[in-house]
């Protein structure tokens, strides 16, 4: 009797539910409502364990249900009340490829933020929309791809190289910042309740992934251990172990001989046996049928599947898994493990609250009011205009006045709303161009004028021009130049690149190069250059000729207003550079070679154009009294470091406190030049003065050896608080004096 009324409970809440579905929906569940009787109800039972509910539910499929249940478009089993889900869903700034969203800055913009408090709200914005989006398409029998809740976010690959066209999914080049943005985001996607998944983020791509992407496919990543832990793992440990990230997707390329979809020592040693990680593992799309077909460490489909599957992927983002029941009658893989990987996929359903009937949960509803609100159109443009970095202010020409006369706005990307979206984006009916929020923000009396002046990657056809010469006749100029992610990106989406993504150079195209030299040669004002790419942009050939230069990363779709905000001084400029901007190609290594030596601030003996964490702002700034807790510390100990900070300007105004830890006498070989360990973002009005205070542990203070340990070196560092990486590069762009003091560690 127990099971019956059970049994009719669910039932009831089956056709609650079943209500507002299509004819084909209600289709699909009939044999459901009359065959009930032979199915074991109870892992809707909320009192049981996850673990025993998606036992519950798997131990009734056959093995050819598991089998289809182990690709990302997995199909409905009607007996069950199991609807079709497809787990292929993106957000990496702002629900993508589902319609109506909003679409947040690029992630590099983000991380140029230096602001984790900011990244998770992001964050948690994105995933309310998923949430609102999710139940409306359930109440009308969507169950497409983008659809789902399971989204493959965040992208914590360093970005080692700047000629990585999916670079700009990435937090930057430092291992602690990746970290640190990376487990704000993950809360932000995931929630706080202690029993289920607001949504459930990914952690991508695992492991040693950036570049090239022509090369994906086939790239054996070999870096020393030293490398691997020092750089390519921190953050994925950090979303595991600290933000209990529930998904990690296995990257496209091998790692020491082995394709990471069927590597052991990532998906067991590291990812379940060191860091205890228990949510479900997913491959790349397609990269199951690489294994056979690109690497060749498989003989077969079907041999390749059995060796993703017992290497710990439950799930393949393609079908090839499909091919399992080919490997099962071989005896390449058994049903029990089938049946493991199965059930650890059921686990992240039941956490999302997908089997629980009618009962309600925290995140059982979401008003669709929440999509594309005002609340996050203003969060937009606040990470848009904590996101630009101010390069050059020659003068301090910006901020320009509102009661310019005739301001001219003119470049490739000057009303392009292509340039704000960078990759993996929604979709908005609210997109500001930089033209349009300049439009908005000058008095109806101004001679605004706009000529786009250059085309975006080739030369103008018509070898007339008139564009820039009206530089000559206006009191400024605005030329907005850079690239999109037509030019860089991933390898089926960058149709502009002729490197499959990627930048073989790293300059502007051409042609722009040229117009811009053209505005500087007629020019009665000066001439502001506003740069938009989702990686660095070197500008040997045109720095010289601008009087002042922003970098706004692709700043989605408040972009217009946040630039305009800046240019006309309502914030003061406030981003930091999360990656190197080399002076040129030549300075960087081969771009297939994984070794660190040579890459980002840490290792790169060459100065940059522009160095890591640099940024100017419309105020001055100082840092003093730097104090340490102690000037010597042994292992297991705590370092508590306080300084001072004061605005010595005119303008309330942004800064971010970089703390930086700074091997010089150590006998531990290849160490850093330069280590980040803490940051800070704060807020301060003209002549207001702060102490700001950071703890270390000494774990904090370990340093990796050749064999990619943490030991305690015992020798002499320096800790150093500045707002740039303390290098002569920064103090002689106009970053602060940095504050120093040295600790030996005993």
């Amino acid at each position: 009797m127990k099971f019956f009324n059970n049994y009719l409970s669910v039932k009831s809440s089956l056709r609650s539910k079943l209500k507002g579905l299509s004819i084909l929906s209600l289709f699909l569940f009939l044999p459901l409502i009359t065959l009930g009787q032979d199915v074991d109800f109870s892992f809707y039972n909320t009192s049981l364990s996850i673990d025993e509910r998606a036992e519950l539910l798997v131990s009734q499929m056959t093995t050819d249900e598991k089998i289809k249940q182990l690709v990302n478009a997995a199909p409905a089993i009607p007996r069950l009340g199991v609807p079709a889900y497809d787990w292929w869903n993106e957000a990496l700034h702002g629900v993508a490829r589902n319609g109506k969203a909003t679409i947040f800055p690029q992630s590099i913009a983000l991380a140029a933020t230096f602001d984790d408090d900011l990244a998770q709200r992001v964050a948690d914005a994105i995933s309310t929309e998923a949430l609102a989006k999710y139940h409306i398409s359930q109440s009308v029998g969507n169950t497409s791809k983008y659809a789902g809740l399971t989204f493959w976010t965040p992208n914590v690959n360093i970005f080692r190289d700047p000629r990585w066209g999916r670079g700009q999914e990435t937090y930057g080049e430092d291992p602690y910042l990746t970290s640190r943005m990376g487990v704000a985001f993950v809360k932000g996607l995931q929630g706080d309740d202690p029993n289920y998944l607001k949504t459930a983020a990914c952690a991508k791509h695992f492991a040693v992934h950036s570049g090239p992407e022509s090369l994906r496919h086939e790239f054996d990543a070999t870096p020393s251990q030293k490398d691997l832990y020092e750089t390519y793992l921190p953050a994925f440990e950090a979303l595991v172990r600290e933000a209990k990230v529930e998904g990690v997707m296995g990257a496209y390329n091998a790692v020491y001989g082995k394709p990471s979809t069927a590597s052991s020592f990532l998906l067991q040693t590291i990812l379940k046996e060191e860091w205890g990680f228990d949510g479900y593992v997913t491959s790349d799309c397609g990269a199951i049928y690489s294994i056979s077909e690109k690497f060749h460490y498989a003989d077969s489909p079907a041999e390749g599947a059995a060796a993703a599957l017992k290497a710990g992927t439950d799930l393949n983002c393609g079908k090839t898994y499909l091919q399992l029941s080919a490997a099962l009658a071989q005896n390449l893989v058994t049903e029990e493990v089938i049946h493991q990987h199965t059930v650890q996929l059921f686990k992240t359903r039941f956490r999302l609250g997908m089997f629980d009937g009618d009962k309600p949960h925290v995140y059982s509803s979401m008003s669709p009011e929440k999509i594309h609100c005002d609340d996050h159109i203003a969060l937009a443009r606040e990470v848009a205009q904590k996101s630009i970095v101010l390069l050059k202010n020659e003068n301090n020409i910006l901020p320009l006045s509102k009661d310019i006369k005739v301001p001219y706005v003119t470049g490739p990307f000057a009303n392009s709303v292509d340039m704000l979206m960078g990759s993996y984006y929604g979709i908005s009916p609210n997109m500001v161009t930089i033209l349009e929020g300049i439009a908005d923000a000058v008095p109806l009396g101004t001679s605004l004028n706009y000529r786009s002046g250059a085309l975006p990657f080739h030369d103008n056809i018509n070898s007339k021009n008139w564009a820039p010469f009206v530089s000559g006749e206006s009191d400024v100029t605005i030329c907005v130049v850079g690239i999109t992610a037509d030019m860089e990106g991933e390898e089926v989406d960058a149709i502009a690149s002729q490197d499959t993504g990627d930048r073989v150079e790293l300059s502007l195209p051409k042609n722009q190069i040229h117009y811009v030299k053209e505005l500087a040669k007629h020019k009665k004002g000066p001439l502001v250059l506003v740069v938009a790419s989702g990686s660095p942009v070197t500008l040997e050939e045109i720095e010289e000729h601008c009087d002042a230069i922003l970098h706004i990363w692709y700043p989605g779709e408040q972009g217009g207003n946040a630039v305009a905000d800046v240019l006309f001084g309502k914030v003061s400029p406030s981003g930091k550079l999360p990656i190197t901007f080399p002076k040129n190609v030549d300075q960087l290594p081969a771009f297939e070679d994984y070794s660190m030596k040579g890459r980002t601030y840490k290792y790169m003996e060459e100065e940059p154009q522009y160095p890591f964490g640099f940024g100017l702002s419309y105020s001055q700034f100082t840092y003093e009294d730097l104090t340490l807790s102690k000037s010597k510390m042994k292992q297991k100990e705590e370092l508590e470091i306080t300084v001072k900070v004061k605005n010595t300007g005119d303008q309330l105004s942004d800064d971010v406190a970089q703390l930086y830890l700074v091997p010089v006498d150590v006998s531990l070989e290849e160490v850093p030049k330069y280590l980040l360990k803490r940051f800070k973002r704060f807020s301060l009005s003209p002549d207001e003065t702060t102490s700001l205070s950071f703890k270390l542990t000494s774990d904090d203070l370990k340093l990796f050896d050749k064999e990619g340990k943490k030991i305690w070196s015992k020798g002499k560092y320096k800790i150093i608080v500045a707002n740039a990486l303390p290098s002569a590069r920064s103090l002689a762009l106009g970053a602060v004096l940095p504050v120093t003091e040295e600790i030996e560690l005993k």
